[in-house]
């Protein structure tokens, strides 16, 4: 797996402005290490133990055991979600990000399995999932089919505010 930021990321990062920004089942944190080195808060959640050192709070929790979710109600301007599925989260998720905040969401879909893993249907997203599931919020963006990089996969992408899309200019 890479550790550059994913391409989806960092096209939308230079909307984010401030923290604290959350990465959701961060994994070995290439997204936290990302914006933490942007100068922004960062928290970062996996199952498993990682240590980033003083720039980046770390929580380990499992998302999927039916634990309380391990931030409360306290709410994020941005929560970066790839590569994970866990459909429970969507409405926790979704309730975590502040007003004016950004959901960038990146993962795996349906026809994947042609590609490698994941290949188990409960880690992969119907078509137009995403866009469904967070029908609440501002879409400012999606996307899906076959990405070539890092290495071929279906994939869908969203990236979305709750309120203020009028605060997001999108270059021509």
């Amino acid at each position: 797996m890479s550790e550059a930021p994913s391409e989806w990321i960092e096209r939308w990062a230079g909307h984010v402005t401030r923290g604290p920004v959350l990465d959701v089942a961060c994994g070995s944190g290439r997204h936290a290490r990302y914006f933490a080195a942007r100068g922004l808060e960062v928290v970062a959640v996996d199952r498993e133990p990682q240590d980033f050192g003083k720039d980046i709070s770390f929580v380990r929790a499992n998302l999927e055991d039916g634990s309380p979710w391990p931030f409360g109600a306290r709410r994020f301007s941005t929560i970066i979600v790839t590569n994970y599925l866990h459909r429970p989260l969507f409405p926790v998720l979704e309730s975590a990000l502040e007003d004016g905040g950004f959901l960038i969401y990146e993962t795996f879909m349906v026809g994947n399995e042609r590609y490698g893993r994941p290949s188990n249907p409960a880690f992969l997203l119907q078509p137009g999932e995403l866009l469904e599931v967070f029908s609440t919020l501002d879409v400012i963006a999606f996307e899906q089919g076959l990405v070539e990089r890092p290495k071929p996969a279906l994939v869908q992408r969203l990236f979305a505010v709750r309120g203020g899309a009028e605060r997001v200019r999108i270059a021509p």
